[in-house]
């Protein structure tokens, strides 16, 4: 265990990209809990409503979002990593533009800080060319993830139902509006992971497997990756490859 953690600590984030209700957060904050590693989730929005005296859910409706209150990002990004923006002003932040350039800096910022679990905030696409970045999506059935919100919330079927499709659709419209990526694009991800299958804690403990190999090739050139390296070539043509020949 302390030789799988060792090799863990060389990396310096994951990245979870969940849809909504498929337990992604809860996977998070238990990944977070077991590696020791500090948690971004909405543990930020509850700090932006308190700075700024707004209530969660006025913070909330800004979450993920690119519509005013830049403050709030500014701010949160000093709460993580207070030495990157010391010297910036609030007032630096006008635009809509500048927000979002905000809230790339959040996560660039904990990246930085390292050992962060980052849950959401395009942080797969934003810190995509980090070696020492796991990048996973976690997803379910939209039946599945009915029945999560509904226990886990506590509402009926059709909110459980409206909920889901809002989150959704604004976590993709964001991500397509900022980055020109889709949320279900599976290139953007180390792993995707299917809760239908799953329940919490293997999905946690097949994170940690796959950041602990991702760990060891850490040492090896980008290009002496991948799964062509030491195989060799096909002893005979592949049947589905008739010859020219013929």
């Amino acid at each position: 265990m302390n030789e799988e953690f060792a090799s863990i600590n060389q990396m310096r984030a994951v990245t979870i990209s969940r849809e909504y209700g498929s337990g992604g957060g809860e996977i998070a904050s238990r990944l977070a809990r077991r590696l020791g590693w500090h948690l971004v989730d909405h543990a930020i929005v509850e700090h932006v409503a308190s700075e700024f005296g707004t209530s969660q859910e006025e913070a909330e409706t800004h979450d993920e979002h690119v519509q005013g209150m830049v403050s709030q990002a500014l701010n949160s990004l000093l709460y993580l990593y207070p030495a990157a923006m010391a010297s910036t002003p609030p007032e630096a932040f006008l635009s809509d533009e500048e927000y979002c350039d905000a809230f790339n800096r959040i996560v660039r910022a904990a990246a930085a800080r390292g050992h962060v679990v980052i849950v959401g905030r395009a942080s797969q696409v934003i810190l995509a060319e980090l070696r020492d970045a796991l990048h996973v999506r976690v997803i379910a059935p939209f039946e599945k993830r009915v029945v999560y919100v509904m226990q886990r919330e506590g509402v009926d079927r059709h909110t459980a139902e409206s909920r889901i499709h809002r989150k959704d659709h604004e976590r993709a419209s964001y991500l397509e509006r900022e980055f020109h990526r889709h949320p279900d694009d599976a290139h953007l991800y180390d792993l995707v992971l299917n809760t239908s299958l799953l329940d919490l804690e293997s999905a946690v403990d097949i994170i940690c497997f796959t950041l602990q190999q991702k760990a060891r090739g850490l040492a090896t050139k980008t290009s002496e990756l991948g799964l062509a390296t030491g195989l060799a070539r096909y002893p005979a043509q592949p049947q589905d490859f008739p010859s020219l020949a013929h």
